[in-house]
């Protein structure tokens, strides 16, 4: 019968170096091996976002601002030329006016849905995928239906002179602004045409919207609910003053997604409106694309693209700084 080697103390000294070198250069490998698969796409990133941004910032200093390239340096030019232009200062405004009853109506819109969704109603998924299936569609063809059915010809407004309307609503083709007061170049205030592209793009996203505030709503314990009722709150009362401000995350995270997808809407204008009279339907990104690729200035719509990044990184950043902050504590 043979006998089991037993391992004295001086050959486990030898083999246990021999056990962790081993380990240790596994280890090496395995990280190598992580690092290399990592590598095609940190390449990809760096050439295609940040070499690009870089790029387009470079070419926004030149005056390259017809079909063949100029990189001589012009300074600041392009930018003040920008900002003296009729149409861009009537693009913030029609931004700034967007954003903001885009932002307000998506979270309102998304957060009535998710609290009648969270009722536990008999048939709860049906109504949920009704009101996603927007999401699906995407910006062109949601922009080429709501035209149809905003025109002041057709669509809804067939209703309206159905019913004995004199003077069905002209939608996107109206010129009015409200209130009217001058700015620059421009008339400060609402475009009344911009409604029309508010209402197509709050329809297609305000699902979203719906989506991340009825998960914030199913994570708030069904104890603290419990508790408010017991001590006399009725359920507005528990809602608005325990239910609600848990929701304070998904509401900031909500705002910083709406606020991008507002920066960059393109399609959804392009296909519904495109400028409009007077501008009242233009924005930045529209702006961009008509001047760099139909106009061939390049300069000019490099600059419109530096001025939309800044923009977005000023509601970026402060998110991005304080979810760090509370990471690192």
């Amino acid at each position: 019968m043979e006998k089991t080697p037993v391992l004295t103390s001086q050959s486990a000294a030898i083999a246990r170096p021999s056990v962790a070198h081993h380990k240790k250069r596994r280890f090496s490998w395995d990280k190598m091996w992580s690092f290399l698969t990592l590598v095609p796409s940190l390449a990809a990133v760096l050439i295609f976002v940040y070499g690009f941004l870089g790029w387009t910032g470079y070419v926004s200093f030149t005056k390259w601002n017809s079909i063949l390239p100029d990189y001589q340096l012009w300074g600041f030019k392009n930018y003040q030329i920008l900002f003296q232009d009729y149409r861009f200062q009537s693009d913030l405004r029609n931004l700034l006016f967007f954003t903001v009853f885009f932002i307000l109506a998506c979270m309102v819109v998304g957060l009535f849905l998710a609290v009648l969704v969270d009722q536990k109603i008999k048939g709860e998924n049906i109504f949920r995928n009704i009101f996603l299936f927007p999401m699906a569609l995407s910006f062109i063809v949601t922009g080429v239906v709501w035209q149809w059915l905003l025109n002041p010809k057709t669509g809804v407004n067939l209703i309206f002179e159905a019913l004995g309307a004199s003077h069905p609503p002209a939608w996107y083709t109206s010129t009015r602004i409200v209130p009217s007061f001058h700015v620059g170049q421009i008339q400060f205030g609402l475009p009344i045409a911009m409604i029309a592209v508010l209402i197509a793009s709050v329809w297609q996203m305000s699902g979203f919207a719906m989506a991340l505030y009825l998960s914030g709503l199913r994570a708030v314990p069904e104890e603290i609910k419990e508790a408010a009722h017991v001590d006399g709150a009725n359920g507005w009362k528990t809602f608005w003053r325990i239910v609600f401000p848990q929701l304070r995350p998904v509401t900031v995270t909500v705002v910083i997604i709406l606020v991008q997808s507002s920066m960059k809407t393109f399609d959804l204008v392009y296909a519904m409106t495109g400028p409009g009279n007077g501008y009242v339907t233009d924005l930045p990104s529209l702006d961009m694309f008509t001047t760099t690729f139909q106009a061939n200035q390049y300069a000019q719509g490099s600059a419109i693209a530096i001025v939309m990044f800044v923009l977005m990184m000023i509601f970026v950043i402060p998110y991005l700084w304080n979810s760090l902050r509370k990471e690192g504590q």
